[in-house]
């Protein structure tokens, strides 16, 4: 039995703490040492399999043209007002030595030359992008290798010379380009901070104890360390995506927090009953662990299981993610239980501050009471319970409208990917993608790449350019690039509308259906449409397709968990229904705040933005295991009241308001860590910040202590009905236990009973419970 594994393990490391806590900061040692020594940094994908920007990739890397690597590029117009590089010999000198300096950087494979083409004719340079048709605006596009060769130090010397520049020459200078988005300094630092800091104060608040506050937080760190070290190693084997790192750090912290924080909550309820510090933090492990592992296992699972979609950078990404909640669920069943085999007595104490509110002991009729004061320590939660179960209907009503109104907004969810131009004004990305857009049109911020390969009918090229250029959607195509060892070629085409916008996807999706294949014909030649903002179109569509097979997948394997844990039919479809509220609720707000733009100011979102392709999926795999860790949490203790009592109604005011506490403050530290990060300057984060956030606060509010007593109390002694066929035929079965009837201990229940019996047989549960 997985409890009693978990005992021996708790129970284990409590007896010889300094030993397991020795062995995990050697553990972590290495990880960082590994990580220094083969690590590698994280690295964008953003394509798949069998698409068809993915063909272009393959075509562009086949002519070897150095398009397939990252790229930059500067955009600069004259500081003085009037100027402009088609009659301004200034400013035309000072845009040739910008370009000379850029191209002697290290790595830099060339670079475009808008003064060569205004001196072949002010029109070739306006039709190939490179000076704006009002002369005012320039871009010098910078081709670098791929990513494998570049560091953090190509970016730096780029940004170098860009500072120096703008003292020495009469032009305002900006830059933007992959190469910032690949080795820009990652949001998360200060947002782990803050969110520690909150967790931190949650936890002071909760406990009362500077001790028990500094426990989990301190488990988090270590898990987090190696964690994070590890998925660093993963990098140096594979391209880990960029958003991995930041996303990892946000669900490893949340969960590691909760998962320690609901182990500590059951410990210090052993350490109140009398038991010494070592055998409460075993029985703590073996209790409360058992949920932390099932909980942890779910989100596991679940994101693994976007492996679906097959989209690799998704995978690897959903990998990287897993090892850091993995470790965290580790760390809580071994270091953890460690940490209160050292603090001793103490954790039992609580503070100044909630010392009142802390200090228990047992009342005449065994129930627990505040010492001095005779009221229940859940008192004002049992009462909010007793009343929701006293009306039930209008509440369950009530708070299913609530969140199904909150969910309405998803069916105008579009997927897409934010550009530059929803980064904050300080920062020189925005200030270029601003610069090209009014100089030369929104599109060029987006250009197409269509690569051909013409299959030796150069008639091809020529019907290719011409019927691209008289498409409604297309602005301008540059002067086409063929090499000559392939015969491949390479047309850059810029739309009329932005990267974000609906009709850049119609636009690509008519060159595909229409325009290639009229240009192409019927003979072997072949063209595909490429660059960032077709293959983001691409993943959008294909996570879009696979998003139903996904949520079918992990709705079926929660339901069969849960019906294995309670042994019950309707608790597991009830949780699965209830989670999937929360999740639409949390879909529909991203969808208010970051398509629609209301409140968007509170979080420092400049303008409206599609929802990011590959995180709704992502979102539904955290947050449908994220649920699950409150469920089981919540309906274990449900569970347990019904084992000792028999009576549904008691069971569940008793399960829900003796959990409330614990729940309220896991879901509060969530809340805290996930909204610090959705106030970073990057959009993606801020997305999985709030989404994440809302979710869990819906989650523990509406959901947890309205909608689960509500439905509980509705559904009476059928919550626990399985019929005799399924109970005989799942594992573990054969009791019978028939609609209606009162199960056998089993699971958390059990063990708790067994842990305190010396000859292992389950027996009633204390009263004081």
């Amino acid at each position: 039995m997985l409890s009693k594994a978990l005992l021996r393990l708790g129970t284990s490391a409590a007896r010889r703490p300094w030993r397991v806590i020795a062995a995990w900061l050697a553990v972590a040692a290495l990880a960082v040492l590994a990580a220094v020594a083969l690590g590698g940094r994280t690295a964008d994908s953003m394509t798949a399999p069998g698409l068809d920007s993915r063909r272009a990739a393959e075509l562009i890397e086949r002519a070897g043209t150095g398009q397939e690597g990252m790229t930059a590029q500067v955009v600069v117009t004259p500081l003085a007002d009037g100027a402009t590089f088609l009659d301004d010999v200034g400013a035309r000198s000072a845009l040739t030595r910008l370009r000379a300096e850029v191209t002697r950087l290290p790595h830099v494979l060339g670079a475009s030359d808008p003064v060569g083409a205004l001196d072949a004719g002010g029109d070739t340079a306006v039709r190939g992008g490179l000076v704006s048709a009002d002369g005012r605006t320039a871009v010098v596009r910078v081709q670098y290798p791929d990513q494998s060769r570049l560091s953090a130090e190509d970016l730096d010397a780029l940004v170098g010379l860009g500072d120096r520049l703008r003292a020495e020459l009469p032009l305002r200078v900006e830059m933007g380009g992959n190469l910032f988005y690949a080795f820009s300094d990652p949001d998360g630092g200060a947002s782990e901070l803050i969110g520690l800091l909150a967790a931190a104060t949650i936890l002071f608040l909760a406990f009362g104890s500077l001790v028990a506050a500094a426990l989990p937080i301190g488990m988090a760190v270590f898990g987090l360390t190696v964690g994070v070290a590890t998925m660093t190693v993963l990098a140096g084997v594979t391209d880990v995506p960029a958003f991995a790192p930041v996303l990892g750090s946000m669900v490893g912290l949340g969960v590691g927090i909760d998962y320690a924080l609901f182990v500590l909550a059951r410990h210090r309820e052993y350490l109140a009953r009398g038991l010494d510090p070592r055998e409460a933090a075993g029985r703590a492990v073996a209790t409360a662990g058992r949920p932390v592992v099932f909980a942890g296992g779910t989100v596991v699972v679940s994101i693994l299981g976007m492996a679906v979609a097959n989209v690799p950078f998704m995978t690897v990404g959903g990998l990287a993610v897993s090892i850091v909640v993995l470790t965290m669920v580790l760390a809580s069943v071994t270091l953890l239980p460690a940490f209160l085999g050292a603090a001793g007595p103490r954790l039992g104490r609580a503070g100044r501050i909630a010392g009142a509110l802390r200090a228990v002991r047992p009342g005449p009729s065994g129930r627990r009471r505040h010492a001095g004061t005779g009221v229940a320590p859940a008192a004002g939660w049992r009462r909010w319970i007793a009343h929701v179960a006293r009306h039930p209907v209008p509440y369950a009503v009530g708070a299913a409208g609530v969140l199904l109104t909150a969910t309405l907004p998803v069916l105008a969810l579009r997927v897409g990917l934010p550009d530059d131009g929803s980064l904050p004004p300080s920062r020189t990305e925005r200030r270029a993608y601003d610069l090209v857009a009014e100089g030369f049109g929104p599109g060029t911020n987006g250009p197409l790449v269509v690569a051909a390969d013409p299959a030796g009918d150069p008639a091809v090229l020529d019907r290719l350019t011409a019927t691209l250029a008289a498409d409604p959607g297309i602005a301008s195509v540059a002067p086409t690039h063929i090499d000559p060892a392939t015969g491949i070629a390479t047309l850059v085409v810029f739309p009329t509308t932005g990267p974000q916008e609906r009709a850049t996807a119609d636009t690509i999706a008519r060159l595909r259906t229409e325009v290639l294949p009229t240009a192409i014909g019927p003979g072997p030649a072949r063209a595909h449409v490429g660059g960032a903002a077709a293959s983001l179109s691409d993943v959008g569509r294909r996570t879009s397709e696979r998003l139903p097979v996904f949520v079918a997948a992990v709705l079926a394997m929660s339901f069969l968990l849960l019906m294995l844990v309670f042994r019950s039919v309707l608790v597991p479809l009830k949780a699965v229904l209830l989670n999937l509220l929360s999740i639409g609720a949390a879909y529909g707000v991203m969808v208010a705040v970051f398509q629609w733009g209301w409140g968007g100011a509170l979080i420092g979102l400049e303008a409206t933005v599609p929802i990011v392709s590959f995180i709704p999926m992502f979102l539904f795999a955290i947050l449908f295991g994220l649920s699950m860790d409150y469920e089981v949490f919540l309906l274990s203790r449900v569970r347990e009241e019904y084992l000792r009592t028999g009576d549904n109604g008691t069971a569940v005011v008793e399960g829900v308001s003796g959990t409330a506490r614990t729940i309220t403050s896991a879901a509060l530290i969530m809340v805290a860590v996930f909204l610090s990060f959705a106030v970073t300057d990057d959009p993606s984060t801020k997305m999985f910040g709030l989404g994440l956030a809302t979710a869990i606060l819906v989650d523990a509010t509406l959901v947890r202590m309205v909608l689960v007593p509500a439905t509980m109390t509705l559904l009476g002694r059928a919550n626990w009905w399985l019929p005799r066929w399924l109970d005989r035929a799942l594992p573990g079965g054969g009791a019978g236990v028939g609609a209606g009837a009162a199960p056998a201990a089993t699971g958390v229940a059990a063990v708790d009973a067994a842990v305190q019996s010396p000859s292992g047989a389950a027996r009633p549960r204390p009263a004081d419970r």
